[in-house]
């Protein structure tokens, strides 16, 4: 039984680069309420975080970078090699992070609960879940992706892979093992088929896929509908790049997407997720000639609503001209143009320099006054 009464949660870890943030993302595609603790982990020594004193005083000014914040490759660097410094970290972060999962669980309507963290085993984290899943990958991918995706050199990749507990021992804990190393599909059905078992023996939970609004519904799409989302945006995207279900299939380990149905037919999405608290969307298309203000309207309700639903702090949507030129259907609904400067927490500057594509205009709303993290800003 978990630390949180009346929620079942499940405890997701993985050696780096096993594509936990996939998995996690597929849980929340079928229902499932997701953390991310290594995030609360970088949130808890922020500037003005409780984290933030703490580790300068253990550590030194040299962590600091130019801006104030602290440097979490300065950081890094030090604590991968030296287990006694990693030690001295953790004993700082894992109250605040364990604090912050408190507030986020029982916050949350949703029934079942993702927690995915490194350090799950090796801390008493484990101990508050149902079920611990555990993610694999060779050794090869695992250093490729650090390599490509994080710009780590071949050393540093080794570095981080070696500072950790060998994947053997986290096997020997692991209720549910996923095997990352083949396609999105195949690990989409061992988490589909290991969720199948967790819902069979919870029957009470019920997702709330979709909702309607007027003579339109809007629902969340699963990766089964990959094909289809494939065929409406080749029809409908600006750029005119054919869209395929490997594509989109793809795009599911980052994100879900909002679909605007209309007797069973696409006629409107948009891409969304909810990360570190905040809320992205991307991939706005409606059919040519739909009422925009009411494609959008019913897109954007949804979309607040799971957002709220999720104790989301702030919505960022990442606009094409065309779209953001629609300046008073977007302050009706609470939206402002920014720029990454007019935003005041370091969090959401953040996720804009890390969500936002190019070509594209900011649109911001607050969805929340009570910062569920405060100060852990």
């Amino acid at each position: 039984m978990s630390a949180w009464r009346g929620k079942y949660a499940i405890g997701l870890t993985g050696n780096i680069a096993t594509g936990k943030s996939v998995v996690r993302k597929m849980l929340e595609h079928l229902g499932a309420y997701g953390i991310d603790a290594d995030v609360l982990s970088h949130r808890a020594i922020m500037k003005s975080s409780p984290g933030y004193q703490p580790v300068i005083d253990t550590f030194g000014q040299w962590v600091l970078g130019s801006n104030g914040e602290i440097d979490r490759n300065k950081l890094g660097e030090l604590v991968f090699k030296n287990p006694d410094a990693m030690m001295r970290l953790e004993t700082i972060i894992h109250p605040l992070v364990r604090q912050a999962l408190d507030v986020l669980v029982n916050k949350t309507s949703h029934p079942i609960v993702v927690i995915e963290a490194i350090k799950l085993l090796e801390s008493d984290m484990h101990n508050l879940c149902d079920q611990v899943w555990v993610t694999m990958s060779s050794s090869d991918l695992q250093l490729e992706r650090l390599i490509e995706k994080r710009s780590l050199t071949r050393r540093e990749a080794e570095d981080r892979i070696n500072a950790q507990l060998p994947a053997t021992a986290k096997l020997t804990k692991a209720d549910v093992v996923i095997e990352n190393d083949g396609t999105f599909e195949k690990t989409w059905k061992q988490v589909y088929d290991a969720w199948q078992v967790i819902t069979q023996k919870e029957p009470g939970f019920i997702p709330t896929p979709s909702k309607s609004y007027g003579k339109l519904d809007v629902k969340r799409a699963t990766p089964e509908s990959a094909e289809q989302i494939a065929v409406y945006m080749s029809q409908h995207s600006r750029s005119k790049r054919k869209m395929t279900k490997d594509d989109i299939m793809e795009a599911f380990g980052e994100k879900a997407y909002m679909l605007l149905m209309s007797d069973e037919e696409i006629i409107g999405l948009l891409g969304w997720q909810v990360e570190n608290l905040i809320t992205r969307v991307d991939d706005v298309m409606l059919t040519e000639g739909l009422a925009i203000q009411n494609g959008l309207k019913a897109l954007m309700s949804f979309v607040e609503d799971s957002s709220k639903e999720l104790q989301s702090e702030a919505a960022l949507l990442f606009l094409p001209p065309s779209l953001a030129q629609h300046e008073n259907l977007w302050s009706g609904l609470g939206y402002q143009a920014r720029t990454v400067k007019d935003l005041q927490v370091k969090a959401w500057q953040n996720a804009v320099m890390e969500s936002m594509p190019p070509g594209t205009v900011l649109l911001f709303k607050q969805l929340r006054k009570d910062r569920i993290l405060r100060p852990m800003q």
